[in-house]
């Protein structure tokens, strides 16, 4: 008796902790200004064009990396609104719905290779969304509930909750019980069709139901209307947020890396040949640059080690296909999307989860101080 009065709070932690999930993730998207700008290792973009190399349904996504950002607010505002939704328990079959969908297209484009699969946090999200597509959300701290209880209140019904009683109580309140049968019903069975205790509410006809219906349905559409103008409003300003901060940011603290656009093949006038990546000064000693690699589309990453020595890779994560960044504070490579490192002298790997390291690209500078991809 005990596990069934609690079954109506047991899914409550699941709620809470996926409704929370989800909002921080949206917003932490919206906050961000490089998850949204193309030429940042972490964007949108990029994630999208390494999830399009290495993704088993590759070639839906490769449609779509034109369309990163309109996708990445999608991605945003799905998240904050499944969050929302979720945690005041409003439309949650709907709500979990939908998070069990995000979650199984980020396990098919970012996650699908994790090693053991346990490793990859999208399918346990998945997973756990479906209880609450299942069952629904309950009743405890839920706007359904409450709009349900609502609709029938305005139709002149009440709904009645469901009360739990050991059947000693019962018997001790049901005068004609009288060893496993009703002597009100001429020993037969106990049934509720005279016991004050198993007596069922008066049964509500079809024309009340169907009013009851219409009010909840007008009472949720407004629910989930106000509910959307809000989180609109909360992710327009959490986004305006992130980019003031972000300028601040950036007019505090020089950029350590830049891009440079390599050109076509080329003798170098400096006594060096290959694809013209840029000049070298563009990129300060202690500083990486982003370019192309003419041969093969993916984004290479180029670093200034000291005078006249540059290091450079290929700059795909062998994990998950995510572009890697350099981080002169750590001195090391690092993959935004799952946390491998890498040496910045040979490339190899420093932590995981990449199985290797990153292909090395032969970069020299000539005389000139152009840098050649040979």
């Amino acid at each position: 008796m005990r596990a069934w009065a609690l079954s109506e709070w047991s899914l409550l932690p699941l709620r809470l902790f996926l409704g929370v999930t989800f909002v921080y993730a949206g917003l932490n998207k919206m906050a961000n200004p490089n998850f949204f700008l193309a030429s940042s290792p972490t964007s949108i973009q990029a994630q999208l064009a390494g999830a399009a190399r290495v993704s088993p349904i590759h070639s839906l996504l490769h449609p779509l990396v034109p369309h990163a950002v309109a996708i990445g607010w999608l991605i945003a505002y799905g998240e904050l609104a499944v969050g929302l939704g979720t945690l005041a328990g409003l439309k949650t079959r709907v709500a979990a719905g939908g998070g069990a969908l995000l979650s199984l297209s980020l396990f098919l484009t970012v996650s699908f290779h994790a090693s053991p699969y346990f490793t990859g946090a999208d399918i346990a999200f998945l997973f756990a969304w479906l209880p609450l597509v299942i069952a629904g959300g309950g009743t405890r701290w839920s706007l359904d509930a409450l709009i349900a209880r609502l609709a029938a209140q305005r139709s002149g019904v009440e709904l009645t909750p469901l009360v739990v009683l050991p059947f000693a109580s019962v018997q001790a309140m049901c005068g004609h019980y009288d060893e496993g049968s009703c002597r009100a019903r001429g020993a037969g069975p106990c049934g509720d069709e005279v016991c004050p205790v198993l007596l069922a509410p008066p049964a509500v006809d079809d024309a009340t139901a169907k009013v009851i219906d219409r009010r909840a349905v007008v009472l949720g559409s407004t629910a989930v209307a106000l509910a959307a103008g809000a989180a609109v409003a909360t992710g327009a300003s959490t986004a305006s947020l992130g980019h003031l901060e972000a300028s601040a940011t950036a007019k505090a603290h020089a950029t350590s890396t830049t891009t440079v656009v390599p050109t076509t093949t080329v003798p170098g006038s400096g006594g060096a040949s290959g694809v013209l990546i840029g000049p070298g000064r563009s990129v300060p000693v202690g500083s990486a640059a982003t370019f192309t690699v003419a041969s093969s589309g993916d984004p290479g990453l180029v670093v200034h080690l000291a005078e006249k020595e540059f290091v450079a890779y290929d700059a795909v994560c062998p994990h998950m296909g995510c572009t890697v960044a350099y981080s002169p504070s750590a001195g090391l490579i690092a993959c935004p999307c799952h946390g491998s490192q890498f040496a910045v002298l040979t490339g190899q790997v420093i932590q995981g989860p990449a199985p290797h390291g990153l292909t090395p690209l032969d970069v020299v500078e000539a005389a000139d101080g152009d840098l050649y991809l040979r």
